[in-house]
Formats: structure tokens, sequence, C-alpha cells
């Protein structure tokens, strides 16, 4: 049974966990070594021609979350996303073997998965790992919001940052940007000689050289 606070598509993937326990496959995972997140990927090989890559088959290994997904009969396409950014992967049951299409079958979006592959480019000539190994890692019982609208609520967004920073790239490209821009400028001043001083704005303790506590009200929400 499952609890009753739980959505229909929470209590399906539950009931995935339960499939996969059974597959003698853990639902959450363990350790995963990659050797390439997707931006390093991009950059070193994204002017590779299809035949430079076919010649050369530079094997891949990656892993990341799954945020778009499609099937088409004994083949698919995901987009896994790591820490620094998005790259697709193609799978086949001649490539996987039965077992692991079974599984890449019965992932979800938010799902983490690894990959062995090499890369290879599709007929629209995006730049794609053609997976050998489809390696489940942790299993999402929270669906993402929607693929195509995001989380389109601001005040949802900022309740829940972390599901913002899955489904917005320009939210984590903020996340990302931000700490190395205030990193540059602590870099800055201390090199030339500048003391960084906390000044918090609310204090929990009166202060202040002209101020005088107040007493205000407010109506209740």
């Amino acid at each position: 049974m499952f609890p009753d606070d739980l959505n229909e598509q929470q209590k399906i993937r539950l009931q995935k966990v339960e499939d996969l326990r059974k597959l003698g496959v853990d639902p959450f995972g363990h350790r995963f070594d990659r050797t390439h997140l997707s931006n390093e990927i991009h950059d070193t090989y994204g002017e590779l021609s299809r035949e430079a890559l076919e010649a050369n088959e530079i094997p891949v290994i990656i892993a990341g979350r799954i945020v778009l997904r499609r099937t088409q009969g004994k083949a698919g396409f995901i987009q896994l996303q790591d820490k620094n950014g998005r790259i697709q992967v193609y799978v086949r049951l001649d490539a996987v073997g039965e077992f692991q299409f079974e599984l890449f079958k019965h992932s979800d979006l938010g799902d983490i998965v690894g990959i062995k592959g090499v890369l290879f480019r599709t007929k629209t000539d995006e730049l794609t790992v053609k997976a050998s190994e489809f390696i489940h890692l942790t299993k999402a019982i929270t669906p993402l919001p929607d693929k195509f609208h995001g989380l389109q609520d601001k005040e949802e967004a900022r309740r829940r940052r972390y599901v913002d920073l899955i489904v917005n790239e320009e939210s984590m490209r903020v996340a990302r940007t931000r700490p190395r821009i205030i990193r540059a400028f602590q870099h800055y001043f201390d090199s030339n000689g500048y003391i960084e001083v906390e000044t918090p704005v609310l204090h929990p303790i009166l202060g202040g050289a002209a101020a005088r506590p107040f007493i205000t009200h407010h109506n209740t929400l």
C-alpha cells in the first residue's frame, strides 16, 4: 500500500522501484565513474565531422538526469543533463541487450543513469552518444514539471529552487555565474589591500547611530 498523499504518477514510480528490486537492480544506485562531462564532449569533439567520429570511435562514459525522452520501437533517444549542460544519447536494443533495454523502457524523466558508448552524429547532425551500456543509477519518485513549459509560476520556482535549477537552463546558468562574479570582485579587492567586512541589513541586536526601535503591524494573510 502507498501513502494517501501520493499522486498517481508517484505511485507508478514507486511500483517501478519494486520492479527494479525484483530484477536485482538497486533503485537508488551505486558509485559510477564517468570520463566526460557534457560540455567537455561538446568543446572537444563538437567540430568533428560525421566521418571523423565514425573513423575514430571515440569512447565516452557519462552520467546525468534524464530531462527528455522518446522511444521508437526497439530504439530511443534521451537527453541527459549533468552539472555543466546536456547531451543526447541514442539507445538501441541490439546494442545494449534485452535486459538493459528493458531498464531503458522503464526509465522516467528525472531518473539518473549512466551511459557507456561512442560518439556519432545523427541525421540532423547532432553530436550524440551511441550507448553500448545503459546503467540505472537513481530512480526519481516525483515527476519533473512539463518538459515544454517548465516551472512557469515564479513563486513556485522560488520555493522549489532545486526543481527550477533542473528544468530551467537559464536559472542554472545564473546560479553558476553569480558565485564566479562574486569571487572575481573579492579577488580584485583583496589583491588591492581591501578588507571584507560583513554588514548585515537585519540583525537580532538593536543598533545603529540614530536608529530607534518602533512598533508596527500587518494584516492577517
